[in-house]
């Protein structure tokens, strides 16, 4: 369990939020599955902001990247090829946000909080515990986080027959990966959040109108396999790349 109260280092995953059709609907089946309460547009675990829902049209979960300076990141990212999809604005008081793509396509954030570090709690049942982007061009990936971020790049020999490096900050902290999926349909940064258990976790995705993609070769899947936790990809219809993960004992 992380409790954080407090802006994040440059690059490190801190807020992450949803667009959906039906707010109410949407609710219910997070409700469900992860337990959150919601005051406004925020989706709370024990009264505490851990992610956003808010009506309006999207294509999964975005992730946002802290910074402490939201144009001067969104300057940076457009020098090193990206897109910008929304330029800086102030968000309630609550801080600085941006939406970007990076040159493969795959859509993110930037945070710079102000009264609002972003997730409150992280790494911990019903909550985020790391991002990764999965893409058809991983070299190009690669360089452009490593660019922007000054993140580190380091191959996994534990996955020889997988094109996957970790990224980590310059203090040596990992905040995800970079899967090179030949077959991706698109480039995106996928979500995964932490659960107690995945085999009940999934079930209660199936409930709740959610699919289940147990036994697929999923990428996040495969991560999991050789690392421990990650048992199953899960879906609804308005979030196609999430994943639950279970972590494993002594960890």
């Amino acid at each position: 369990m992380s409790t954080v109260d407090t802006n994040q280092p440059l690059g490190t995953p801190t807020w992450l939020d949803l667009a959906v059709p039906d707010l109410a609907r949407a609710q219910a089946f997070y409700g469900a599955v992860f337990g959150w309460t919601f005051d406004g547009g925020d989706c709370l675990l024990r009264g505490l902001p851990v992610a956003g829902l808010y009506r309006g049209e999207g294509r999964g979960w975005t992730v946002h990247l802290a910074t402490d300076d939201c144009a001067a990141t969104t300057a940076a990212v457009t020098a090193a090829g990206g897109t910008v999809l929304a330029e800086p604005h102030d968000v309630d008081g609550r801080g600085r946000a941006a939406v970007l793509a990076d040159p493969t396509g795959a859509r993110f954030g930037l945070w710079q909080g102000r009264a609002f570090p972003g997730a409150r709690l992280v790494n911990e049942p019903g909550t985020l515990v790391r991002n990764d982007l999965v893409t058809t061009e991983a070299p190009l990936a690669r360089e452009f986080y490593r660019s922007v971020f000054g993140f580190t790049l380091d191959a996994n020999p534990d996955l020889p027959g997988a094109d996957f490096t970790f990224l980590r900050r310059p203090d040596g902290h990992e905040i995800g990966g970079i899967f090179g999926v030949a077959s991706a349909p698109a480039s995106a940064w996928a979500t995964t959040f932490e659960v107690a258990d995945t085999q009940a976790s999934a079930e209660k995705f199936a409930t709740a109108g959610g699919t289940v993609t147990r036994g697929r070769r999923h990428p996040l899947r495969l991560y999991g396999h050789r690392h421990g936790p990650v048992r199953h990809g899960v879906h609804d219809d308005r979030a196609p790349l999430n994943s639950i993960a279970e972590r494993a004992a002594g960890r």
